[in-house]
């Protein structure tokens, strides 16, 4: 970590990345992206999907992934130092936040990306079966089951003649979404990689994006390391989550804007 003078870290770098979500900050909320206009791109594309549009998708991710970005700034600017750890699990958050909805914007015809909503909304109500099986819970009058609303989004998908509703995987949602921002996909992968390292309490991030700063010999042959936080690296992941969220935003703009 850069040293300062007085005893502080230089977390400088970061400022690009705070600055860029701090932009959308009111008060004591973030605020949305516009509304979408009636006659835009992105109207047409969600016309007949009605619930399950895509910039209703697209909205959520943006705003959880400036959720994300501000937990982070809070840490640095308010404790004014970082574990190894938490920089990357809070970005990865936001990587994969802004890359899902890069990726929505990003499909190269309405087909594909009425296709690719569909794929997550199914892949939502999956998982919110998972938790409603693990807690039992029983849809009220007139609610229905997250089974129940996933076979609804598969009977859309038949119904507009999309393709089968395959599992959306975040290291390909990644991979795209980098391409169509015009960042190196298989270097932002990596990046997500060692931030999910981190976040899982892995070993080997440590040894790829973390430095040692001194190391204490232990009786067994061993040593007590004190790891910090590789700046190179984290202010990689730093801007390519700028870069994520400035291209979405970019992408909403004129997808959402009337023709």
């Amino acid at each position: 970590m850069n040293a300062l003078a007085n005893g502080q870290e230089d977390f400088s770098y970061l400022t690009p990345l705070f600055k860029a979500a701090a932009a959308y900050r009111e008060d004591d909320h973030f605020l949305s992206l516009p509304e979408v206009a009636e006659h835009s791109s992105l109207a047409k594309d969600d016309e007949p999907l009605g619930a399950r549009g895509a910039a209703k998708f697209v909205r959520s991710s943006f705003e959880a992934g400036l959720i994300h970005v501000e937990a982070f700034a809070q840490l640095v600017t308010v404790a004014q130092h970082v574990d190894p750890h938490s920089p990357w699990t809070l970005l990865r958050g936001a990587l994969e936040d802004f890359a899902t909805a890069a990726w929505l914007l990003a499909g190269q015809n309405r087909e594909e990306r009425r296709h690719r909503v569909l794929r997550l909304w199914a892949e939502d109500f999956r998982n919110r079966d998972q938790y409603e099986r693990d807690t039992n819970h029983v849809p009220g009058p007139g609610g229905k089951s997250g089974a129940e609303r996933r076979e609804e989004v598969k009977h859309l998908a038949q119904t507009l003649g999309l393709p089968k509703l395959t599992k959306p995987e975040a290291t390909r949602i990644i991979y795209e979404a980098a391409a169509s921002a015009g960042l190196a996909p298989t270097p932002t992968q990596a990046l997500w990689r060692v931030a999910s390292g981190f976040a899982h309490g892995r070993f080997w991030p440590d040894l790829r994006a973390s430095k040692i700063r001194n190391g204490i010999p232990l009786p067994d042959g061993g040593a007590l390391v004190h790891i910090v936080v590789d700046d190179i690296r984290l202010e990689e992941m730093a801007e390519t989550c700028r870069k994520l969220l400035e291209h979405t935003a970019s992408q909403y703009t004129a997808a959402s804007s009337a023709s």
